[in-house]
């Protein structure tokens, strides 16, 4: 019986061995061929449930059946799930040997928009939204490409356990549309009740660059956001008899007008600044001058300093143009910055570096190109809260075929949030999940490297 414990014992060592000597001989051409060849087997699937997740959008904190779909997907994989995290967030954590703690986040909603994109899927929801409106929806923004990824990602990282170690920390995220699911998810405790990651990564899928393309970029890669409202008070009265009033629809009109040389003649030339008013309202009947009118602005800018002298440029402006036209004090315009602002996305450049080498050599510099920043902006930037270092990149998601004829004719192409936006599906769901899982693999190593410093750290 001895020799017979002896004997087997040695069998399970060389086969440790012999499986070791494996992994290790595996060459990253192996490597990206054998994770081309499971995202070709699981495409079918995928294409489903995008498609499937397309033409069922929901809206910012009501993503109940997108988060009961992500939660069953990686219930099935073996993940350890909690729900309703942020209020309808989704956390899936598994760990796999010794190694570091990777996030991969995915943001689920949709927006308010009527879609008329053309394509067979498309969405012709009408839902609620949070106040209980009902709202048409779209993925206009193509967060269904991001949570089909993040699926997609977890199947492959799943039947490829050998090749890496540590804890995956994969988090559907509600709400990014308003700027607040990422600040839900950690208030609700996202890095205390759960495994604090390492490294922070996820992906945005891109209208303006060719469908399956990567762009990536070390730094600022998202700008800051600050959402504000201006009530421009004026003193009402009837349509015939201005000379009694103070038309508060004029003293928008002059307000709307000089915010308009904020960046033009205050900010240095270069600084990189938008102020966009995006809504005006006012008026009761066209017989009768209001006493009010509303405006909401969105700001964008890179540098924080920037941003604080466009607010207060904008209260200057206001209260200016109010005095000018001898509004009393108690009704001088009321500015104010809202909760849906978030800062700078500022990609870790260590990290950042890191992985467009990795994006490089799988997809080619024919493929993957760095990328100047956006003025959109994004709250994965949240984060990078507690020093966690973090990166997001683009996958394109326009056929090459109408950026070219874009380019020939000048006609722009239908952007992210526009209603006729609809990504091509393929390649654009295979790059990102080659992406990701590439990012992945990178980060998080190899398995047998992780029992290995896991053996040395033995007593």
């Amino acid at each position: 019986m001895k020799t017979s414990r002896t004997a087997i014992a040695l069998f399970a060592l060389f086969v440790g061995s012999a499986f070791r000597v494996t992994l290790a001989a595996t060459s990253p051409e192996q490597l990206r061929d054998l994770v081309t060849s499971r995202v070709e087997a699981e495409y079918p699937s995928l294409f489903g449930i995008y498609t499937n997740l397309h033409a069922h959008p929901e809206l910012s904190f009501m993503e109940v059946k997108t988060a009961g779909l992500v939660a069953g997907e990686l219930r099935k994989l073996g993940f350890t799930v909690t729900e309703k995290v942020g209020n309808t967030g989704v956390v899936g954590v598994l760990t796999n040997g010794v190694g570091p703690t990777v996030l991969v986040r995915a943001d689920m909603d949709g927006l308010p928009i009527k879609e008329s994109s053309g394509v067979s899927y498309a969405s012709t929801e009408v839902v609620k939204d949070l106040s209980g409106k009902d709202q048409p929806a779209m993925h206009a923004c193509a967060h269904d490409t991001h949570v089909t990824g993040l699926i997609g990602t977890a199947r492959l990282l799943l039947a490829m356990r050998e090749k890496w170690a540590g804890t995956l920390v994969l988090v559907a995220q509600p709400a990014e549309e308003i700027v607040a699911g990422a600040r839900a998810m950690l208030a609700d405790g996202l890095y205390t009740r759960f495994p604090k990651p390492d490294f922070a990564i996820a992906l945005h899928t891109y209208s303006g660059m060719p469908a399956g393309n990567i762009g990536y970029g070390e730094g600022p890669f998202y700008a800051s956001v600050n959402s504000l409202d201006i009530l421009v008070r004026g003193v009402g009265g009837h349509g015939s008899r201005p000379h009694t009033t103070k038309d508060p629809i004029v003293l928008a009109s002059q307000i709307v007008l000089a915010l308009q040389t904020i960046v033009s003649r205050e900010l240095k030339p270069g600084t990189v600044a938008v102020v966009t008013v995006g809504t005006i309202h006012g008026g009761l009947k066209r017989n009768i001058i209001s006493d009010d009118v509303k405006l909401e602005l969105t700001l964008r800018a890179y540098d924080e300093k920037v941003m604080a002298q466009l607010v207060t440029s904008i209260r200057r402006i206001c209260g200016g143009i109010a005095q000018a036209a001898g509004l009393p004090d108690d009704r001088m315009p009321i500015v104010t910055l809202t909760p849906e602002s978030i800062s700078v996305t500022s990609n870790d450049p260590a990290l950042s570096h890191r992985l467009s080498g990795t994006f490089t050599t799988w997809f080619g510099t024919d493929r993957a190109s760095v990328q100047p920043p956006t003025t959109g902006g994004e709250d994965f930037s949240e984060f990078r809260r507690q020093g966690v270092p973090i990166c997001i990149w683009w996958v394109g998601g326009t056929d090459p075929a109408k950026i070219a004829e874009s380019d020939r004719t000048g006609v722009p192409l239908p952007s992210n949030h526009s209603a006729t936006f609809a990504p091509v599906p393929e390649p654009t769901l295979k790059a990102c999940v080659t992406s990701m899982t590439a990012a992945v693999l990178e980060l998080m190593g190899n398995k047998a490297e992780g029992k290995e410093k896991a053996e040395l750290k033995q007593p």
